[in-house]
């Protein structure tokens, strides 16, 4: 489990493809001390909870190497990851660690697109579209986990939301160097989640 609060941005320096069956294995450079990272470690990836299956440090940067099934990479972003490719980071929550986002659980419900960038006073306005089932779960005012990094959403408009994004975000994120009709993983809150089956129950 995390908080949507990322910590690091990590740099993608190796990907191995398996012999078959869509599965890859990726290399991660971080600032992270990876020797407080056990193996088996849970760290999210642009949103995405992967397992931590080796580890070290070279050159005074800490790397970690995580393997990815092929229907995560067929329901993510991570289809799309190149080498230098630059990547949100989180460790898992420990309890008594301060809850700064909302509860997020590197589950990924979907991939969304950035529809465009503007800037909105001394923030920029991010207008993102998600498919019709993710975005039946979006609300204004509420939470929405995109590439792993805890956002309020501003407004809501058929399948389309605005967030705003301000400067300390897009410096300690990889919001700062994003770009329109980039693809990005949705989370919605879990609460959204289970008022929705409430509601569907009682219908």
């Amino acid at each position: 489990m995390f908080t949507g609060i990322v910590t690091d941005i990590g740099e993608i320096t190796a990907i191995v493809a398996a012999a078959s069956g869509g599965d890859l294995r990726f290399t991660i450079a971080t600032a992270l001390r990876m020797d407080d990272v056990a193996l088996g470690a849970s760290i999210a990836c642009s949103g995405c909870c992967l397992t931590v299956t080796t580890k070290g440090t070279a050159g005074g940067r800490g790397w970690f190497t995580v393997d990815v099934s092929g229907e995560t990479v067929s329901k993510t972003t991570l289809g799309d990851w190149k080498v230098g490719r630059r990547i949100n980071l989180e460790r898992s929550l420990k309890l008594g660690d301060e809850l700064g986002g909302h509860l997020v659980y590197g589950h990924c419900d979907g991939v969304g697109r950035i529809v465009s960038i503007e800037p909105d006073g001394g923030s920029m306005r991010f207008l993102f579209e998600a498919s019709p089932d993710v975005a039946r779960f979006v609300a204004q005012k509420g939470s929405v986990a995109i590439d792993g990094a805890s956002l309020t959403v501003n407004e809501v408009e058929g399948d389309r939301f605005g967030v705003n994004i301000i400067p300390h975000t897009q410096r300690e994120t990889t919001f700062g160097t994003a770009v329109a009709g980039q693809r990005v993983n949705l989370e919605v809150d879990m609460l959204a989640r289970y008022v929705a089956r409430l509601i569907d129950r009682r219908a």
